[in-house]
């Protein structure tokens, strides 16, 4: 094994970049940076059928927009390439005929229905199924007279009898796998494409991986994986078998649980910060010391390591998320979170899709108003809501309020100030506006501003009134007004 600590994420193009891919490439990430090696990508693609278009675009992309890179892959080239599996299936060949020709592997013609059929009779008979070996030592002759049916082989690996095998995981601790557990099992495909636990070991040795951190699903394909580094005499890396997300009701994080978002590009669609995506993934399921709980990208790297990886469930907790990607929200600059709320704004056609200048300081004003409240940018629509209605609806408790007897007098004040030739339309002169109603109409406090804010908003409670008023516009104000006067 390597002295240098080389990881790696290798992820299948058969859709884009879900929540639990994202996490496994965010904990190699942070384990290379932190122990200062490389992390490496490779794209494991030889499930031509699973793969979709796109879907190796897609991982790259947004493990980028998290703020994520990498050392060696598909784009940047590296020393240990190829870093698609399908463009080394000439690699692979020469070791799997490495096996055969030691005795360690051999051809086997069994068809799908006859092995389905043996997998039945040992559940019938009670016994876990697994494949018999019934083709483990046939003659040439038995080979040839197979081939001249037209059964194609898959290509078997010999699995040691009366063995175990025990690993050190670092998250899990020691394992120990039975091979009495394990039937001989195929690494080669009738069609000729290498299985993932054949391949897996071999992109790894040659790309000198030194730990590999993966799902705890992956468990069960470590034994096998061993007894391949085993055949070829290869120091195995370091294994780090991370546990399950699980969704709030602490079932299994899948991707048809329509309760939590499972696609980072849905996430930056709906307007959440790509640090805040990665803070918020790296606390699920590695804990640092403390209590603290707001890290940068450089912190992370600085504090993360592999023995506080947690050994129970991770939970996804979607309102953590929420709270964590307001805080960055609140905490960016407004001319980001602006370009992230126009497209919403536009989507939910209430701008206009190209904007003058007046337009965009209008948009600016309005979603610094409404920043603090924001859970992602996506929540600009439903929250300015009332900026953009034609008539107000009012809240129960806003009725209360309209419905009190000193209301009438506080608004026509208001609205004969506002109607006032000169009147200054901005927040200095609404509060000015204000304080005069004040003193016409002897009202103060919460008998004079919620009657104002219930009136143009049909809420009680709400962001800067000052502000508000300005945003509605001097026209809109006034309308509202004069309709709760009628």
């Amino acid at each position: 094994m390597t002295a240098e600590v080389r990881v790696r994420y290798a992820p299948s193009p058969t859709g884009h970049l879900h929540i639990g891919n994202a996490r496994t490439a965010l904990f190699n990430y942070l384990f290379a940076r932190n122990q200062g090696g490389k992390f490496i990508i490779r794209v494991e693609d030889t499930d031509m059928k699973r793969n979709v278009e796109g879907g190796e675009e897609n991982q790259l992309k947004y493990l980028k927009w998290l703020g994520i890179d990498w050392d060696e892959s598909t784009d940047i080239g590296g020393g240990y390439g190829p870093y698609r599996q399908s463009e080394r299936l000439d690699i692979y060949r020469e070791y799997w005929q490495d096996l055969l020709d030691r005795g360690l592997a051999y051809r086997c013609y069994c068809t799908e229905e006859e092995l389905e059929a043996e997998r039945e009779e040992q559940m019938a008979r009670g016994e876990t199924p697994r494949y018999s070996g019934k083709h483990r030592e046939l003659t040439t002759e038995q080979q040839q007279a197979f081939e001249a049916e037209g059964r194609v082989a898959s290509i078997r690996f010999r699995v040691p009898e009366g063995r175990t095998y025990t690993f050190d995981d670092m998250v899990k601790g020691p394992i120990t796998f039975d091979t009495a557990e394990t039937g001989d099992f195929v690494i080669v495909k009738k069609d000729g494409i290498p299985t993932y636990n054949f391949a897996v070991v071999l992109d790894d040795h040659l790309m000198r991986i030194s730990h590999v951190l993966r799902g705890e699903d992956h468990i069960s394909n470590t034994p096998r994986q061993l007894m391949i580094y085993e055949a070829f005499g290869w120091d195995p890396p370091i294994f780090a078998h991370m546990t399950l997300i699980v969704n709030e009701q602490k079932k299994k994080l899948s991707k048809r649980d329509e309760s939590i978002i499972q696609f980072i590009e849905q996430y930056d669609r709906l307007g959440y910060l790509p640090e805040a995506m990665f803070n918020f993934i790296a606390l699920l399921g590695w804990s640092p010391e403390g209590e603290q709980e707001m890290f940068t990208r450089d912190e992370l790297i600085q504090v993360f390591a592999a023995n506080r990886l947690s050994k129970s469930p991770a939970v996804f907790d979607t309102n953590k998320l929420s709270w964590m990607n307001n805080e960055y929200l609140k905490n960016a600059d407004v001319a980001r979170v602006v370009d992230l709320c126009l497209p919403h704004l536009q989507e939910a056609g209430r701008i206009a899709d190209v904007l003058d200048e007046a337009g965009r300081e209008w948009i600016t004003a309005l979603v610094a108003l409404h920043q603090d409240k924001l859970r992602c940018a996506s929540d600009i629509v439903p929250v300015t809501e009332l900026f953009f209605r034609d008539s107000v609806v009012d809240e129960a408790e806003a009725a209360e309020v309209l419905a009190e007897e000193t209301v009438p007098a506080v608004l026509s004040a208001f609205l004969e100030r506002i109607e006032a030739d000169g009147a200054s339309f901005d927040v200095e002169g609404i509060k000015a506006m204000i304080k005069e109603v004040q003193k016409e109409t002897g009202c103060k406090g919460k008998a004079l501003f919620m009657p104002i804010r219930a009136a143009l908003t049909g809420q009680t409670h709400g962001p800067d009134l000052n502000q508000s008023i300005v945003l509605l516009g001097k026209e809109k104000v006034a309308a509202r007004l004069r309709e709760r006067l009628a």
